[in-house]
């Protein structure tokens, strides 16, 4: 994994003094809080409804031992015992003191982290797949590239202050892990038919409150272009976004009122300025920084399969392993999602012990999915059942990868200031439902997303199921979507009618699901099912 140079590290300790300095005017009340937020929000820091909440970036997911354990750290010495991890690939800690702050990002920056960019109308932290550098199906491991771009958009002068907040993810497969088109600027590393590496570009997707999939704008990028074209998107997005309203300040109203075809002359225009200008970073920094992303030392000729005696330990494998590029290992996805649990909250005692997993069997590694769980890349399939033995005993080793009680949830009205209804409830009481009535395991592969608002930050237009928390006449109230996808088939869900209370809400979702299992053929997701039959089964299911 990338390490800090002597620059990396002494623009975050120089930003670290900075803050401290701010925190302390504000405490002393020397600054006002509306002079103080757009510093704050430089740095990761947000008001909310009981406490300020720090967001720490993990760029593309990647965490080393050390790294994972200083999160543990903080959320013991600063929080509540907890950290709650998000689909971004972040952590965030929801009880912080305004007292703490400096010393908080004093203690990221001791294990090269930071908060920087992680709130506000600038680049933010770079998503990428968490399987990067261990899948079987990946053209190359896509973290360099993603790292190359941190690098570019870190204080970019010119894109620290953008209409809006902007954020990029990177994938290097087909099958798409990281929600690539539902981003600003979606990047997937290609392969032409000369047999040349390079970028295909999609621009302006994004959720909230008018959900795009963002259109493939060009096929084929150089990778000696990609900061290049890169910078162009975001000229053109700087000079025209939206600054008068913010919600239509977002690159996708651009892109949709331009036009896709007006977007992309304007880029190329942009972009052929630029190429004269040569401010493409030279090949060997991208050769420098894939040093830092080499292959650990696999071992050869190791056992290609377990034993599968204990049926608890062979339905978590099933369901929790990844097909690895090397014979003998599996990527193992760690489950922040128990049975009525909060969806991606960890204790400090576990962000620990899967800290000191990620250093026992994971070449000490471990990844932030933005389903909110935690991959440990490279695992021995022979050591598999000694890591889950340990996993089971902390509770962290529920087999629903991918299944309806692997729900994403923003944190909701229980935390968050901009929150119309309560996510975390509902995801507790669909998780308990599914499991007491066995149906969670004979439903399958079914992606829900809970979102308390419209900013989408659950992802419910994505879920193949979708819940939207709405205020009605000042009651909590849910709408349920459904047809959406973040993957490969990028969709967006539709909602089925009016919405229901809390109680209403978990019996739709069954309802839904009962439509599934009674319809579905050989072989079909939920998904496939309702894009056969349409909506109308559900809504009658539903609705009555």
């Amino acid at each position: 994994m990338y390490r800090y140079d002597q620059y990396d590290q002494a623009m975050v300790d120089a930003r670290v003094a900075e803050f401290r300095d701010q925190a302390q005017r504000r405490i002393d009340g020397k600054i006002t809080e509306d002079q103080f937020k757009p510093l704050r929000l430089m740095n990761g820091l947000y008001l909310q409804l009981h406490a300020y909440m720090l967001r720490v970036a993990v760029p593309y997911g990647t965490l080393s031992s050390a790294q994972m354990h200083m999160l543990g750290d903080i959320a013991d010495k600063y929080d509540r015992g907890y950290g709650h991890f998000t689909t971004r690939q972040n952590i965030q800690y929801n009880w912080i003191k305004l007292e703490d702050a400096g010393d908080i990002l004093a203690d990221l920056a001791s294990v090269e982290m930071h908060a920087i960019q992680t709130s506000g109308n600038c680049i933010r932290n770079i998503s990428s797949d968490h399987f990067a550098g261990a899948a079987a199906d990946e053209l190359v491991d896509p973290r360099p590239y993603a790292e190359l771009l941190r690098q570019w958009s870190s204080f970019h002068p010119e894109f620290s202050y953008l209409p809006r907040k902007f954020k990029i993810a990177v994938i290097a497969s087909k099958r798409d892990r990281a929600a690539m088109r539902l981003h600003d600027i979606g990047i997937e590393i290609v392969k032409n038919a000369a047999g040349e590496i390079g970028c295909a570009f999609y621009v302006g997707g994004g959720m909230g409150r008018t959900p795009m999939v963002a259109p493939l704008i060009r096929d084929f990028v150089p990778l000696d272009q990609l900061i290049t074209y890169s910078e162009a998107c975001l000229r053109v997005y700087n000079r025209y976004g939206r600054r008068d309203n913010k919600y239509k300040a977002r690159i996708k109203i651009l892109v949709h009122e331009l036009g896709k075809d007006e977007y992309t002359r304007q880029v190329e225009e942009e972009f052929a300025h630029l190429l004269s200008q040569n401010i493409e970073p030279p090949l060997a920094e991208l050769e420098r920084i894939k040093t830092y992303f080499a292959d650990p030392a696999f071992k050869a000729d190791l056992p290609t399969q377990a034993d599968r005696s204990n049926p608890a330990f062979a339905a978590w494998m099933d369901r929790n392993t990844h097909l690895h590029k090397v014979p003998g290992y599996v990527s193992v996805t760690i489950s922040l999602k128990p049975v009525a649990g909060i969806p991606g909250d960890a204790s400090a005692d576990q962000i620990r012990l899967m800290a000191a997993l990620a250093k026992d069997y994971s070449f000490d590694e471990c990844r932030v999915t933005h389903a909110q769980n935690i991959v440990l890349p490279h695992v021995e399939i022979g050591r598999l059942y000694d890591l889950w033995q340990q996993l089971d005993a902390a509770g962290l080793s529920t087999p629903n990868l991918d299944r309806i009680d692997d729900i994403i949830a923003c944190p909701g009205l229980d935390y968050c200031s901009l929150a119309n209804a309560r996510s975390i409830p509902v995801a507790q009481k669909i998780s308990e439902r599914f499991n007491a009535n066995g149906k969670a395991d004979t439903i399958g592969e079914l992606k829900l997303k809970i979102s308390g608002c419209i900013n989408a930050c659950g992802h419910h237009h994505a879920g193949h199921i979708g819940i939207l928390g709405v205020d009605k006449k000042g009651t909590e109230n849910y709408q349920l979507l459904l047809g959406g996808s973040e993957a490969e088939d990028t969709s967006l869900g539709k909602i089925t009618g009016p919405g229901f209370d809390e109680a209403g809400i978990v019996d739709a979702v069954e309802k839904a699901a009962d439509v599934y299992l009674a319809q579905r053929t050989d072989g079909e997701r939920f998904l496939d099912t309702y894009r056969r039959i349409g909506m109308e089964p559900f809504k009658e299911a539903i609705y009555g």
